[in-house]
């Protein structure tokens, strides 16, 4: 049986790399926490919110992120991938997430606000009503997803090949248009 925290508030901590491990939190929030260095095994999130922590290169293998909110965080090079799949709900405001990684996960409906998405692995990812609202998607990979209804309006730097992504009913501004047509080698002024 894993510990249990409710309602907690965690200040300016940095977690070794099994100190987390076999615990479930709820509703707790976490200010200026790095776990970086974490090795996450049997972690549950449930109605937290994480403002200013660290978690790039940490392992969140065995996680489960239920309702889960990061503001202004930085989670690069982090394979979300290997989190439990039952409930998986997460919103990104003013993060950094670059090279980590979302392959094959059920993410409809997430947000995304004035976050950095370079080289983020999307592949095969269920993007259905997802918001990037203000973000940069440089290099950021697509192919096979389902982005049907997905919100791109305010996003730029992307690149999605239409015959390979579902792009049914998704919403991109004209000024962007062109990340759909990079692999025509045509030129939109």
């Amino acid at each position: 049986m894993p510990d249990y925290f409710l309602d907690i508030v965690y200040n300016n901590l940095t977690y070794g790399e099994k100190e987390v491990n076999l615990k479930e939190f709820e509703c707790c929030t976490f200010n200026t926490c790095d776990f970086s260095q974490c090795n996450f095994i049997g972690v549950v999130f449930i109605d937290c919110t994480f403002n200013d922590c660290i978690f790039s290169g940490a392992k969140i293998n065995h996680v489960a992120l239920r309702s889960v909110f990061f503001n202004r965080c930085k989670i690069e090079d982090v394979n979300f991938a290997m989190c439990d799949k039952l409930i998986f709900e997460v919103h990104f405001k003013e993060c950094v997430l670059d090279f980590s990684k979302f392959y094959t996960l059920k993410i409809k409906g997430t947000t995304f606000v004035d976050c950095s998405i370079i080289a983020v692995d999307f592949m095969s990812t269920n993007l259905t009503e997802v918001v990037f609202d203000n973000c940069d998607l440089y290099r950021s990979e697509f192919g096979k997803a389902n982005a049907s209804k997905t919100n791109f309006k305010t996003s730029y730097n992307y690149t999605i090949d239409p015959t390979k992504t579902n792009i049914k009913k998704a919403i991109f501004s004209l000024a962007t248009l062109k990340g759909l047509l990079y692999k025509h080698d045509i030129i939109v002024t």
